[in-house]
């Protein structure tokens, strides 16, 4: 058998429109990617069934872990309001004060974290995962100084051997849209609603950030909403 002599790379990969561009971006650069998809408890869980069709679609091996869903009752004492049912989903916009209640206490950390090991298994020498610049008001662990630190700390840890990488951390969603356009992402495969009905809410705050990116980004928007009001 001729091992590949392309790079490997693990891209975590929710099943929506950033993580699903990001591993057609890392394909297209050539490398040898793995997908993970991690069930951690949470709400929409739907995302899961997106992340298998996407990876499928794109040809590379997905692994998926349940070892996060043993966490979930100490997500749900954060009361946030994506593990669990206690806390309703916000609708509005995705940069309001009311979306720090979709926060999961230090869900990437956990995350790539498992990704982390997984590389070691897999020598993979590089981890990608999709945090962008319209994640930063809200999300503490999409920040720029977090993927620095953590990256920092995979060196510490493998001896040099995995780099994290975000690489749309400085682009907008509309940014991310326009470039998966153009590398032919299956953009109606993607699930983004954080109600985790088999349908688009079309309401909730990554409903409305999905629906602001596409129009701005000048791309169809494929997506089925419950909520058709534009």
């Amino acid at each position: 058998m001729i091992r590949s002599t392309k790079p490997n790379a693990i891209v975590l990969l929710s099943g929506g429109v950033d993580s699903s561009t990001l591993l057609y971006q890392l394909a297209y650069e050539d490398y040898d990617v793995t997908a993970l998809s991690v069930d951690y408890g949470q709400r929409h869980v739907r995302e899961l069934a997106a992340a298998e069709a996407v990876a499928h679609r794109a040809g590379v091996p997905l692994m998926h872990t349940a070892v996060g869903r043993a966490l979930a009752p100490l997500f749900a004492m954060a009361n946030s309001s994506q593990v669990g049912r206690q806390v309703a989903v916000p609708f509005g916009h995705y940069a309001a004060e009311t979306m720090k209640a979709t926060i999961v206490p230090n869900r990437n950390m956990l995350l790539l974290s498992i990704a982390g090991a997984l590389a070691e298994a897999i020598d993979a020498r590089v981890i990608a995962y999709a945090a962008h610049a319209g994640d930063h008001p809200i999300y503490p662990d999409c920040r720029p100084e977090f993927y620095a630190s953590l990256n920092e700390a995979f060196g510490h840890a493998t001896e040099g051997r995995v780099a994290l990488v975000a690489p749309f951390g400085r682009i907008t969603k509309a940014d991310i849209v326009a470039r998966a356009h153009v590398l032919r992402v299956p953009l109606a495969l993607t699930y983004s609603c954080y109600m985790g009905g088999e349908q688009h809410c079309g309401r909730c705050g990554t409903c409305v950030e999905r629906r602001e990116a596409f129009q701005l980004a000048g791309v169809d928007d494929p997506t089925r909403y419950e909520d058709v009001a534009r």
